[in-house]
């Protein structure tokens, strides 16, 4: 039997943090609970409201955050504040298909292009390596705003 998987991401703002990787993966953040949202309400500002209606304090307030696939495929991503720095390089990173299919320069340019529009999010390029068939096919090495290794693959 197979199981769902969540990936927790620790972090100094988790709001800023789960808003890169949804507008990165085309997540969603989810509506509190029991809360009904109407069509185009922000999310955040729901939990906002929420949050002060428990009489969350508003300097917890953006002590976690979570992301969801709207197709209800991919994992959850949950993002929790954590005191302390990233100290090193991170044992497990996320590869964003960004060119499914795709081989050679027309898979590079598509790789390109995504780097730039996530450098625009607020991400670093760190290293682009090159096709090296038949082992790989080429991909661009990245953090997220926080210094999260992932790979655009």
């Amino acid at each position: 039997m197979s199981r769902h998987i969540q990936v927790t991401f620790d972090a100094h703002d988790p709001r800023a943090l789960s808003s890169f990787w949804r507008d990165t993966l085309g997540y969603v953040h989810p509506g509190p609970p029991g809360v009904e949202l109407p069509e185009g309400a922000d999310p955040l500002v729901a939990w906002d409201d929420f949050l002060a209606r428990a009489g969350v304090p508003e300097e917890q307030r953006n002590s976690a955050s979570a992301i969801e696939d709207p197709d209800g495929h991919g994992p959850r991503l949950f993002f929790q504040r954590v005191p302390e720095d990233k100290a090193g390089k991170n044992r497990v990173h996320l590869d964003v298909r960004a060119a499914p299919g795709l081989q050679g320069e027309e898979r590079m340019a598509a790789l390109e292009t995504e780097c730039d529009r996530l450098v625009a999010l607020g991400a670093k390029r760190v290293r682009r390596f090159e096709p090296a068939p038949p082992t790989s096919a080429g991909f661009i090495v990245m953090t997220d705003p926080e210094g999260n290794e992932f790979c655009l693959d």
